[in-house]
């Protein structure tokens, strides 16, 4: 038969024999035993700690806490409580601890005594403060910076829209003259000539289409995305039509994988496609026929598609050049445009979360792949 005593003598062994701190303290919040790690904790010796009120080694801030905490457990409220305070070490150090405390009471129901564990979380605390005081410089940092940023991105659109504004003038006046001189010389220049006026009027064209290729990207770069349900099967539809509609003397087979869908602003995603098939279009101006597949897959929270052409393709050694813009791999004799259309495309696919890239052999096409993550709604989501 288990005596009382027997439980004492167990309860005292393993006590002593804790990791953590532990004592018995009386309803009057004094230590009457304390085990080896709790002296280690506070610095005392065990007689320096029996017989004295836990009130003269708690951090005098948390003494109001102490009091809040044992009413209940006095008044019978709860079995047992758990509370992290502050105590003062020998050495003058505050630390920072977390006690459990439970009552005991005697058969009659009689409050006897407290068992308390105390553990030592002050190493976490500073480290727990250390990394919110890091983070908080860190947002500070990226705020500062995101407000550069904004205002860098501000004046940058501000320049490109007036060095747009600046040029088209210019190239209003030339365009102007060219056709004038074109009329009033109809008949009179030579072969020489007239292909040289058409030469710049050509020229004048394409530094229009450059302008709003900068414009484009300075827009999109800036927009405010405003995310929902899309249907990226439709928008390449939809591209494909006014390609075919454009250019409807070319013979074309083109498909497009039904039910592809991504959560993001259907503006930007249909803009970044129109470049993309727009592309695959022009580079298949040598084929017999343009051939054109749209495919693919949901993956979680993401949309990977693939653009795939049997256009002219281009050698993967100069693939770097890709995405920057005003490079070329091909001439304005096949199909080039303006050098800004894939650097657009890919702004998209950044802005959306995921990323664009290709593959492509010479003369046997290319395969443009693109990611696409869903973007956050807060109108579904509610």
């Amino acid at each position: 038969m288990t005596t009382t005593a027997t439980i004492d003598t167990r309860f005292r062994l393993a006590m002593a024999s804790a990791g953590i701190g532990m004592a018995i303290i009386s309803t009057e919040g004094r230590w009457i035993e304390v085990n080896p790690a709790l002296c280690k904790l506070l610095g005392y010796q065990a007689g320096d700690l029996v017989g004295r009120h836990l009130h003269e080694f708690s951090h005098p801030d948390d003494l109001p806490l102490t009091e809040r905490v044992l009413d209940p457990l006095l008044g019978g409220d709860e079995d047992a409580v758990e509370v992290e305070k502050r105590y003062l070490r020998a050495d003058g150090q505050v630390i920072e601890v977390v006690v459990n405390s439970a009552l005991m009471r005697d058969d009659g129901g009689h409050a006897e005594y407290f068992i308390s564990q105390l553990r030592d979380v002050t190493a976490q605390r500073q480290a727990e403060r250390a990394l919110q005081e890091a983070n908080a410089s860190l947002e500070q940092r990226v705020q500062a910076r995101t407000q550069e940023l904004e205002v860098a991105n501000r004046r940058l659109e501000s320049f490109v829209h007036g060095v747009s504004h600046d040029l088209r003038s210019p190239l209003r006046a030339i365009e102007g003259f060219a056709t004038q001189l074109a009329r009033s010389t109809e008949g009179q220049l030579d072969a020489p000539a007239q292909e040289q006026l058409q030469r710049i009027r050509a020229a004048s064209t394409r530094m229009g289409g450059l302008i709003d290729g900068l414009l484009e990207l300075a827009r999109i770069n800036r927009a405010v995305l405003r995310p929902a349900r899309v249907d990226a099967s439709l928008l390449a539809d939809w591209t494909l039509a006014e390609l075919q509609d454009a250019d409807p003397q070319r013979s074309a087979d083109v498909q497009v994988q039904q039910g592809l869908e991504v959560i993001g602003d259907e503006g930007l995603l249909k803009v970044m496609l129109g470049q993309l098939l727009a592309n695959a279009w022009k580079f298949s101006a040598s084929r017999p026929q343009v051939w054109i597949r749209v495919e693919g897959e949901r993956k979680g929270d993401r949309l990977h598609l693939s653009v795939r052409d049997r256009g002219i393709g281009f050698d993967m050694a100069y693939s770097a050049k890709l995405f920057e813009p005003f490079q070329r791999l091909h001439g304005s004799d096949e199909g080039a445009g303006n050098g800004i259309g894939l650097t657009i495309a890919q702004q998209v696919a950044m802005r959306h979360g995921g990323s664009l890239s290709a593959e492509a052999e010479p003369d046997r096409g290319a395969c443009f792949h693109l990611e696409l993550r869903d973007q956050k709604n807060q109108q579904m989501e509610a």
